[in-house]
Formats: C-alpha cells, structure tokens, sequence
C-alpha cells in the first residue's frame, strides 16, 4: 500500500470542488466577456468566486483579486509588477534566501535588469527576524516580498510585524501565501500586506488557477497584454471552471480550521519527536558534521507556533 504524504507539493482534488466544476466545463462553457446570456452566466460565477476568496482573506473588495495560472504567476505578477511601476521611485528589492523559487528566480530576472536585490538569511530554526527587513529597507526601496508559509519547514514568517514596518516606509509589501491558505488564518487587513499570492491545487482544488490580492492603489504593470479580462491585469479569457473550483476548494478548507490544523500539527509533532528521537544521540557519535544535516536548523514544533 502506498502512502501519500506529500500535500505540500500538491494534493487531490476534492470531489465536492470537482462537482462545483463540471457545470462549467460542459454545458455552462460561455465566454465571460460575452454580452450573451451563457457569458453573462459566465461572468457571474466568475464574479462569485471572486468574492468567495476575498472575503476569505479578510476583505469585502472583490475587485481587489486577479485570478491567474497558479501561485507562479501571481508571485511572478506581483514582483515584476511592482518593479515595472515603480522602478523611477527606485530599484532596490527586498527577498528572503528561502523563498520559492517562483520569488527568488524572478528577483533574479530583476538583478539582470539592473534592480539591486537584498536576500535576507534566516536563523538556523528557519526564522526570519522583522528587524533585519527594518535594516535593509533604504530610501530606494520599491518592494519586499517574503512568503507566509515555508512549504518545507513550515515556519511562518511575522508578517504582520513586516506589514506594520513597510507601511511605515512606504514599501509596497507581497507575500505568498500559497502554503497558508486553509491551514492559518489569512487577514490581508491584519497582516497589512498589499499584496498577497495563491493556489488552488495545495488546498484540494485544481491545478492551473491562482490568485493575486492587490490593495487598491498598489503601483504595478501587467505581465499579460491582451483584453480587458480581471480589469486590465491579466489579459486572457478567464479559466471560469478553474476559477469556481478555487472558490470553492478554499470554502471547504476553511470549514473547520482550527480543528484540523490542531490534527494535522500533532500529527506532525508525534512524526517529529519519532524520528528524531534517536538523533541527537547519534549525532554526537558522528565523525563528520554532514551526517546529520537537519541537527542545527530542524525547527522545533515549539518555535514554530510562537512565531
């Protein structure tokens, strides 16, 4: 019997989000920037769902969410967005050294374009202290973009402390979240962030939607030219069947939160102290420092929640 354990990297659609879909991908298939009624039928769940997943993160302004391919191109959007936009305010972008790679390879593309960007370490538990951002913003500084969630360790970064930071400064302030939605609360009032990244395939919905939250005002280009479709953001005919199944995968992962996220952490917690139990003795009969990699930096489930 094999065991998967790998929801991190994707997870099954869920058969109630598939249900949600089918209507679109059969007889409800019109255009949403038709003006005839199976467009306008379009348009109207397109619509719906949009509100569905902004009043998940905190906000009445469904306008506000710009559906796109998935987590990589909202991170993608965001970041390139922004530094097109603002590039004549400055050219220095801010980064952790553990984003996805869908943040760091962009920052990259911005170093070739001559943007200087500054990757922020993290301690040896993974966490990031909001002070070094405080440090490392200058007078030049258009962006900081750090994720919520570690699909790898699970540490969450304090992101409401970052947000209060750059809303202070003056920096426009992204995070992907992506790996938080439907496992942590997300409050994109709260965590004061202007922009916010997601993904329908890491909380049982489909793979190819995502979407970005822009705070109205936020300075930022498109990466698509085309049509007027998510208001001159994203042009492309919209994915309706996607975009309702995001919708409603993100109903069913918060419906109950708290009580699976308390499941799924003591689970983790009860994996945790089995494997690594019998490490710390076998780590100090260990004749080179690589044979136990994960000794220093596995973070504890204990630091992990405080932060």
């Amino acid at each position: 019997m094999r065991v998967y354990l790998d929801h991190n990297a994707t997870t099954p659609l869920d058969p109630e989000v598939l249900a949600a879909m089918t209507p679109f991908l059969a007889e409800r298939f019109g255009n949403p920037s038709s003006l005839h009624a199976w467009g306008r039928e379009a348009r109207q769940a397109m619509e719906r769902a949009r509100a569905t997943i902004t009043r998940a993160l905190g906000t009445a302004d469904k306008d506000s969410l710009v559906f796109t391919s998935g987590g990589t191109e909202a991170d993608n959007l965001a970041l390139t967005g922004v530094a097109a936009a603002q590039e004549k305010h400055g050219r220095h972008v801010i980064v952790s050294c553990v984003e996805h790679h869908a943040v760091l390879n962009t920052a990259a593309h911005l170093s070739r374009q001559g943007f200087e960007v500054t990757r922020l370490p993290v301690d040896s538990q993974g966490l990031l202290d909001a002070d070094d951002v405080r440090r490392a913003i200058r007078p030049n500084t258009i962006l900081v973009s750090l994720m919520h969630g570690n699909n790898e360790t699970g540490v969450l970064f304090p992101i409401a402390c970052v947000g209060r930071v750059c809303r202070e400064r003056g920096v426009t302030f992204h995070t992907d979240a992506v790996q938080s939605l439907g496992k942590v609360p997300l409050d994109v009032e709260a965590l004061r962030v202007d922009l916010l990244s997601l993904s329908g395939h890491k909380i049982h919905g489909p793979k190819g939607i995502g979407a970005l939250f822009i705070r109205h005002g936020t300075r930022m280009q498109p990466l698509l030219y085309g049509g007027t479709q998510e208001r001159w953001r994203r042009a492309g005919t919209e994915n309706v069947a996607a975009a309702v199944g995001l919708a409603r995968a993100t109903e069913l992962s918060l419906q109950d939160q708290d009580r699976a996220s308390k499941r799924m952490g003591d689970l983790r917690d009860r994996l945790e102290r089995g494997v690594m139990g019998p490490c710390p003795a076998w780590c100090e009969t260990a004749t080179r420092p690589s044979d136990c990699p994960t000794r220093r930096t596995w973070p504890s489930p204990e630091s992990r929640r405080s932060h």
